[in-house]
Parts: C-alpha cells; structure tokens; sequence
C-alpha cells in the first residue's frame, strides 16, 4: 500500500514541481517545526480534517491555512455549503488522510475529502512549507505549483490568532 508520502512526492515529481523535502525531529507544533525548517509561521500550510454538517450536507473537507491563523469553523461550514463544522476525530483523519494530527499535507487524495484553501497562504510568501504526511519530514514548495497542483476551493477560512 502507497502511503501519503509517498502519494505527496510522486504527485509532486508527476507535475515537476519545485520543492525541497526535508527530514528532522518529529514534532506536531507549527512554531517548532517553522525554526527547524528555518522558515516564517506563516509560511506554514496547516492542514485541518472537518467534518461539515447541516442544509442536508455531511462532507468532509480539508481545510488549508497559513500556521499563523486559525481555522474559522463557521467560514469552512459556509464555504462547504453547510451550517456547522467541527474537527474531524483522529480515526476519520487516519481514514481520509493516512496520517496523524500535525502530518497532513495540504492536498486530498481521498475523494471524500473536498480541498479549501484560504487565499492569505498565496499572498504573504513565494514557498510554503508542511509536513509531508509524516512528522519527521517536510516539503517547502514553490506556491506556484502548490496553486497549479492541488486545485481545490480558495477561500476566505482563517483568521488571526
């Protein structure tokens, strides 16, 4: 079985991006993670797993946003055409994304995971850096291809902590 690792960089090698892939100490924190990979927390693509509920919808969704923000659950409701959103369980994250709270990479490559990505993580920096399906290991990838490669909803989910 493929793990999303290995899913990350063959979709990345597939399009010809341009990245840089990184191992250190394992560590779920955005700010720790930022100083070991000697980039801004903003730059940071936090990936959060919801689960979307009300005017008949119960969907799933990946919610991308710079790592200096928070996800603003009625902004990801809304924007997936539902009433309320909440974080997804640790066993719906394993299911719909093969990894652990702080390993999730911005990109679904599960078809009952809808993408939104806030548009600030285009705006601020031309590389975003995340963890690449595991704790120990990170991508910084050229925004332009994050963009091109991912698809995916851009909008407005974040706010400042």
């Amino acid at each position: 079985m493929t793990t999303t690792h290995e899913k990350l960089l063959a979709l990345l090698d597939q399009h010809q991006a341009r990245y840089t892939l990184m191992e250190h100490a394992p560590t779920g924190k955005c700010e720790e993670v930022a100083a070991i990979r000697g980039t801004a927390i903003g730059q940071g693509a936090k990936a959060l797993v919801c689960h979307v509920k009300g005017n008949g919808i119960r969907q799933h969704v990946l919610a991308v946003l710079p790592a200096d923000q928070q996800a603003d659950l009625a902004r990801v409701a809304s924007a997936a055409g539902g009433t309320r959103a909440s974080l997804a369980s640790p066993a719906e994250v394993d299911r719909l994304t093969g990894c652990v709270f702080g390993a999730i990479p911005p990109f679904s490559f599960h078809p009952d995971l809808r993408l939104l990505v806030d548009p600030l993580l285009f705006e601020r920096f031309d590389e975003i850096a995340f963890n690449a399906g595991l704790l120990e290991k990170s991508v910084v990838l050229r925004v332009e291809d994050y963009k091109r490669i991912a698809g995916g909803r851009v909008v407005p989910i974040g706010r400042k902590i």
